[in-house]
């Protein structure tokens, strides 16, 4: 029983991240959450399904932490070590200069700008 119960929180938390990260794609708007021992912030640009078969999102970083120590730059984050994901307030109006929509990390893209 307490498997399946944490499978489905699981599955439910899923569902909420890969909306709310869709959502600021379609609304271009720029995001914050904490990942890999900091708040980062950045544009998103892209999210799908990596060739590892996890959830992913390809972003802009902008600011923020960066445990490789440049926190400016195209990342790709997966979506579950994601948490605290917020909108902003504020927009990016053009996509980054080296922005692929045939991006190679994934085999599948749910949503990109």
């Amino acid at each position: 029983m307490f498997v399946f119960l944490w499978s489905t929180i699981a599955q439910e938390r899923e569902r909420v991240v890969n909306k709310a990260i869709c959502d600021a794609i379609r609304s271009r708007a720029i995001i914050q959450f904490h990942y890999d021992g900091g708040l980062r912030i950045a544009e998103p640009h892209s999210h799908g399904i990596s060739t590892a078969g996890s959830e992913v999102l390809r972003g802009y970083q902008t600011g923020g932490y960066s445990s490789s120590g440049d926190p400016v730059g195209w990342k790709l984050y997966l979506v579950a070590s994601i948490s605290g994901l917020r909108q902003t307030g504020k927009v990016f109006l053009a996509n980054r200069p080296d922005y692929n929509p045939n991006d190679r990390g994934m085999i599948s893209v749910h949503c990109h700008v």
